[in-house]
Order: structure tokens, then C-alpha cells, then sequence
């Protein structure tokens, strides 16, 4: 059963999710983040594919006093990422570095500093379940002001990318749709809107 992690931040458009959604993908990783004292040289690495909400878990943690935070990793001087670590063994303070790569898909040229993160712990988002998936829907389309109806998600889940990206597509098509012709979603909608991101030349789906 997925549930939520409330985030102090601004909500309206382009705020992004003020909720985090808490399941099969990444229950584990929020798990981890309450226990950061117990780090491998209380230091993490987070991994996961686009848009599976690693920024999100990382601003809850630095929210909640849990340490140091580097995001976009991979786009940070490694040089500077290996003064920040020994930084942090002095002070004693955790840090989570944010990879937006898949695991493992992180390449680090600096030798001292692959040593040292490959001794961190690593934390992974995977695909999210149904219930997981059915929330991530509800939650995209609240945060754009879009009441997608009671029965969506039961529609839905079973057609789309089994993916946070999956679910925020989704969503934002219809809504889409929805603007466009001026009607609240129903289920010709959702149907257009999966048809849209499945591509015309894929067979109309039931």
C-alpha cells in the first residue's frame, strides 16, 4: 500500500509534486534516509531513471536535518566531490549524492573518489506497483487542478509505462486533451491520451 510524505514546499504551477508517494519504487530508500547514521562512512549514493523523484527525496532529507545533499552528481567536478567527502568524514555529517542515472550507470574517472563511493551505500529507485502507480496518478493531477474521475486509475494502471515518467505522461495528455476540447476527462479521453503516447501506428487500445 503506497503512502505520503508531505514536503514543505510552494504548491500551484510548475511548483512540482508537494507530496512525495512512498511504495514498492522507493519505500526502501526512504527507509535508509531515517537511518543515515548507519551509512557506510555515512555516506549514500541515490540512483534511479528520469522523473522517479530522487530531487524530491533528497529535499525531504536535507529538510529533515539528515546531512549534506549533491544532486546532479554527475554533472559536478569529481575533484570537488572528493573535498566534499573528506568535508564530510571531518565533520561527521551524512551525505547523499543524487545520480540521475539507472544503477550503476554512474562512471567515475577520479580513482580516489571511486573508492571511496563505491564503499557508500547505494540506494535505487525501481518501477513503482499498482498502488504506487494508481497514487502517482492522483497526485500529478491534483497538483495540476485535474479531477481525472474515481474509476482512472482502474483504467489506466494496466495501460501505461509502468514508470513514474509513465504516470506523469499520462496525465499531463490529458489534461492536455482535456483543455483542448474544453471538457472534463472521461474515458474517450483517456483513450486518446494513451493512444497519443502509445503512437498511431500501434492499434487503438480497448
Amino acid at each position: 500500500m503506497a503512502r505520503q510524505i508531505a514536503l514543505p514546499l510552494a504548491a500551484g504551477p510548475g511548483a512540482g509534486p508537494s507530496r512525495i508517494v512512498v511504495g514498492s519504487a522507493n519505500a526502501h530508500v526512504v527507509d535508509a534516509m531515517t537511518q543515515a547514521a548507519s551509512w557506510p562512512f555515512r555516506t549514500a549514493v541515490l540512483a534511479g531513471p528520469p522523473r522517479s523523484g530522487k530531487s524530491l527525496l533528497a529535499r525531504w532529507f536535507a529538510g529533515n536535518g539528515g546531512g549534506e545533499v549533491v544532486d546532479d552528481a554527475e554533472t559536478v567536478e569529481e575533484t570537488a566531490l572528493f573535498h566534499l567527502w573528506n568535508r564530510t568524514q571531518e565533520s561527521g555529517h551524512p551525505l547523499l549524492i543524487v545520480v540521475n542515472a539507472e544503477e550503476g550507470g554512474w562512471r567515475i574517472a577520479l580513482p580516489d573518489l571511486a573508492s571511496r563511493l563505491g564503499a557508500a551505500l547505494h540506494l535505487a529507485i525501481g518501477a513503482p506497483d499498482d498502488a504506487m502507480l494508481a497514487d502517482l496518478l492522483m497526485v500529478h493531477a491534483e497538483q495540476r487542478g485535474l479531477v481525472l474521475g474515481e474509476d482512472a486509475a482502474a483504467y489506466l494502471v494496466p495501460r501505461i509505462e509502468r514508470s513514474h515518467l509513465g504516470a506523469e505522461r499520462i496525465v499531463a495528455a490529458i489534461d492536455r486533451l482535456s483543455l483542448e476540447r474544453k471538457q472534463a476527462p472521461t474515458m474517450a479521453i483517456w483513450r486518446d491520451a494513451l493512444d497519443e503516447i502509445r503512437g498511431e501506428s500501434q492499434p487503438r487500445l480497448p
